[in-house]
């Protein structure tokens, strides 16, 4: 099966350089996306470019794909279930929920001269970058792209109710399936409380699985793709 590969805030495709040739091992056609804004110099890009590229990775693929949104990415791809509801297999969401018609896209921290930089470490001290050490930080960091402000200041904008239809499955980095379970029963996650098909996979690492357990990350993946 296809799976299209979408990295969160400030990342590239490259983000998933070790979770590439795990899938092909594991006889899927992994295709990591380069999005607007994010390893392409565009720097006036829009979240309806990002929407857009995904899009065309959807349906240049000969069957339905696998969509995998990391983080913010979430929210990429459920928007490709909203607007290719038919078109789609599945949805992977990796450390995160997608956001709400209406909402910003991912409006988290401070824009500086038309783009929101990578931010440090602090904001993400604990569970999020524990298992995460110096050299991988100071990797991460230096190769941080930083977001167009048009991106994380967008509009979502959500049309077809058919999207929670589609297979959603959760991947629980640095929280655990029993809490995302609390913020979908809390009402936090309305878009997620609202998908009719959804399954829980925890994976023991940080915010960044593909970077600390991308062979892990791959096989549930992999399986999820199996069972789409």
């Amino acid at each position: 099966m296809d799976i299209l590969l979408i990295a969160g805030l400030w990342l590239d495709a490259s983000a998933w350089d070790d979770v590439v040739p795990a899938l092909k091992e594991l006889g899927h056609r992994p295709v990591a996306l380069t999005l607007p804004g994010q390893g392409d110099g565009a720097g006036s890009a829009t979240l309806e470019d990002q929407v857009a590229t995904v899009l065309a990775a959807v349906d240049a693929a000969p069957d339905k794909p696998l969509v995998v949104g990391h983080s913010a990415a979430t929210t990429l791809a459920w928007l490709a279930a909203d607007a290719r509801p038919e078109r789609i297999a599945g949805v992977a969401l990796i450390g995160g929920f997608p956001s709400a018609d209406g909402q910003p896209y991912a409006d988290f921290f401070e824009a500086k001269d038309g783009v929101m930089p990578f931010p440090g470490w602090e904001p993400f001290e604990g569970p999020d970058s524990a298992d995460l050490d110096e050299k991988a930080r100071s990797r991460f960091a230096s190769a941080a792209i930083p977001v167009p402000e048009r991106v994380a200041k967008g509009t979502v904008r959500l049309k077809d109710e058919r999207r929670f239809d589609v297979p959603m499955l959760l991947v629980c980095p640095e929280f655990t399936p029993a809490q995302a379970r609390d913020w979908i029963d809390a009402g936090d996650v309305p878009e997620v409380a609202r998908a009719e098909h959804v399954d829980f996979v925890d994976i023991d690492s940080g915010h960044w699985p593909m970077i600390t357990k991308p062979v892990e990350l791959a096989r549930l993946l992999a399986a999820a793709a199996t069972d789409a």
